[in-house]
């Protein structure tokens, strides 16, 4: 479970994925209060390898007024250098089991088109393409196009 004391390694894993300019359109410089109150309270996971935070998860609400009952925006970073380790996959089916327990209905990500590696895990995890969305926001001044990705909640449905 991820805890506030974790910060500063989690905020270098997110900075990390901005820069790669494929993984997100926030900015930097985003202090642990405004992180926290900005995403669910519940299904926060980092993943360790020794003491060593290498990856984190975690879910934004969709829409303001959705609590934990609705639809979450999935957040899953993977530390420079432990790539391709089955982190992120193992990150995201946590975070699927538990939201499902939690009773979310939806899961959504929106995935670069140039993040394939993201692309193959959600698909693997059951999550399918519903949405296209073409130069929906810059990153490190580039528009970016992605792609709008589901999960229905198998126990609800």
């Amino acid at each position: 479970m991820m805890r506030a004391a974790d910060w500063s390694e989690i905020n270098d894993i997110y900075q990390e994925g901005i820069d790669t300019g494929t993984a997100s359109f926030r900015t930097p410089d985003i202090s642990w209060k405004d992180w926290d109150s900005s995403h669910l309270k519940t299904c926060r996971f980092v993943s360790l390898q020794g003491k060593e935070i290498v990856g984190w998860c975690a879910l934004l609400p969709v829409i303001a007024n959705y609590d934990v009952g609705g639809v979450g925006e999935i957040e899953v970073y993977v530390k420079q250098g432990y790539k391709g380790q089955g982190i992120g996959s193992a990150l995201l089916n946590a975070l699927i089991i538990e939201s499902e327990k939690k009773g979310i209905w939806m899961l959504q990500a929106g995935i670069f088109l140039q993040n394939s590696a993201s692309l193959k895990i959600y698909e693997k995890a059951g999550f399918r393409v519903v949405g296209y969305r073409e130069k929906i926001g810059k990153a490190k001044g580039v528009w970016q196009d992605n792609l709008l990705m589901e999960r229905r909640n198998k126990l609800i449905a």
